[in-house]
């Protein structure tokens, strides 16, 4: 077994124990826990986040959308069929029984993620994952491993924290589309231009007819 399957295997190990576990995004490192009662206290202890702000998820396949969202209106299926995977998160309703930590306004952000390890982590253990930023709050992303360990040296010491991967590639965060009735809006820009989010939501032969 290679070092890098060992680490993917042991980072797998401890998302499913409730640890959290840092791993590069297709950005930068990104905070990553299931959505377990145990796991959330420990995301929320590693990285203080106010509750008001929601969490962003990762998914590990399309499928697992309706895991924690009610179905997505037309345009958010719009959005994923011509923009995932990607750097494009789609907020929409999140369903009654989802923990209230990781929504905002009642609606879950979720995306399908470009190649990245936190995707590779995200479709071995087959669950919805958090992917809020691994930095101190107020701090800038951190791109590499060396400044995670840094930053959260406390909580490595702690054993709640595990991290894995060396470099992120850099870049802008995810673009953040709210779809709700009665229309969808960016209410973030990041990798995703608004003009790119735009053709793809006019980009529907049924609406040429």
């Amino acid at each position: 077994m290679t070092d890098a399957s060992a680490g993917l295997e042991a980072a797998v190990a401890a998302l499913r124990a409730g640890r959290v576990v840092a791993a590069p995004t297709e950005s930068s490192f990104g905070l990553l826990a299931t959505l377990d009662p145990a796991a959330l206290p420990r995301l929320f202890g590693v990285k203080p986040r106010g509750h008001e702000k929601g969490v962003p998820l990762i998914l590990p396949d399309r499928a697992a959308w309706l895991e924690v969202a009610l179905p997505p209106l037309p345009d958010a299926r719009r959005l994923a069929d011509r923009l995932w995977p990607g750097r494009l998160s789609i907020a929409t309703p999140a369903r009654p029984d989802l923990d209230p930590r990781v929504t905002l306004d009642a609606t879950v952000a979720v995306r399908l993620p470009g190649p990245s390890l936190a995707a590779e982590l995200a479709r071995a253990v087959g669950r919805p994952l958090t992917a809020t930023s691994a930095n101190p709050p107020g701090e800038p992303p951190l791109l590499a491993a060396a400044e995670v360990r840094a930053a959260f040296a406390r909580q490595l010491e702690a054993g709640d924290l595990v991290v894995v991967g060396d470099v992120a590639p850099g870049g802008p965060p995810s673009t953040i589309v709210v779809v709700v009735a009665p229309a969808a809006r960016v209410v973030r820009e990041g990798a995703v231009g608004a003009d790119e989010v735009r053709r793809a939501l006019l980009d529907d032969p049924e609406r040429e007819r």
